[in-house]
């Protein structure tokens, strides 16, 4: 059922995504302004679903249920890593293919996704994910792409959905609850995520040069890692690791962390690239062909995983 429900949400994102690109097309916008709504969505939305997540009654379950998705999401990310640097002594894959492979867009699809699919109830749980990524990401991401061996934990406690994370984290243990005019306020823009992340994957595809894409030899290697092998792998573990039977809704808060794993690859390497001199269009590109193929493959997954 619920990968029933996926294909049915991911088919609407998709309409969607042909949205945005036909804009670009009929030259109504200019794929760069694709820019500036990813500040919105980076600034305002995606803080707004993250606090809102918080907003729940405290208990001990889920307190547990929350260290379980905060402990899968850490070893998911550990066997991304370890394979990844396995994969790159054979297929001697560059900075920006590993990028793409490790990191997955969860920021912008996981969220929508579980409250569409399982309810607004589960959110709580993907915010480990992302929290989880977004640490690695700007410490292992960011030397990988800028080829710098120092951290900088000033990207980390400044971004904005650390911030929102750890705000909403103060929020739940404490119980404290905001008004319900502010909290309805968080869910309407907070709804809007979805959408608005498809939207600018649509400008980005409109400014896409298919020959180019072509011209990239290893793209079909990647996308194969990043879509299909990673997200058997993380299945595997998932399911049969053991992980699922330390809290009673263990198999569905894991379903949330596989989710967030077989998501498409991160626009937020793309974006790296663009700042620290890689090359953004071949990420770009990956991005775009592991968004039309997770289509396929996420209610694949899901499916098997429910099997």
């Amino acid at each position: 059922m619920i990968s029933i429900l996926l294909v049915k949400k991911l088919f609407e994102l998709f309409l969607i995504m042909i949205m945005g690109f036909t804009l670009v097309k009929l030259k109504v916008l200019n794929s760069k302004d694709s820019k500036s709504i990813s500040i919105i969505s980076l600034y305002l939305i995606t803080p707004c679903v993250i606090i809102n997540a918080f907003q729940v009654q405290y208990t001990v379950e889920k307190r547990n249920g929350l260290l379980l998705a905060f402990l899968a999401a850490i070893i998911i990310h550990i066997i991304l890593l370890s394979l990844t640097k396995v994969f790159h002594k054979f297929l001697k894959l560059d900075e920006v293919e590993r990028g793409s492979i490790i990191y997955s867009n969860s920021g912008n699809l996981i969220i929508p996704l579980v409250a569409s699919i399982l309810g607004p109830e589960w959110v709580i749980y993907s915010s480990a994910f992302v929290s989880v990524q977004l640490v690695i990401m700007w410490t292992h991401g960011k030397m990988l792409l800028s080829s710098e061996n120092k951290i900088n934990i000033r990207n980390i406690t400044t971004n904005i959905n650390f911030i929102s994370v750890i705000v909403g984290m103060i929020f739940f243990v404490n119980q404290v609850r905001l008004p319900e005019v502010i909290r309805d306020t968080l869910g309407s823009v907070g709804g809007t995520i979805g959408p608005i992340s498809m939207i600018i994957t649509g400008m980005l595809i409109g400014n896409v040069n298919l020959k180019k894409l072509l011209s990239y030899k290893k793209i079909y290697i990647v996308a194969f890692l990043k879509m299909i092998f990673y997200p058997l792998v993380a299945l595997v573990f998932l399911k049969f690791g053991g992980l699922n039977s330390l809290v009673p809704e263990g198999k569905t808060i894991l379903l949330i962390t596989l989710l967030a794993t077989i998501t498409p690859s991160a626009s937020t390497i793309t974006q790296m690239s663009q700042i620290y001199g890689r090359d953004a269009e071949y990420a770009s590109i990956i991005n775009v062909i592991t968004t039309l193929i997770c289509i396929i493959t996420m209610p694949l997954i899901v499916l098997i995983y429910q099997l």
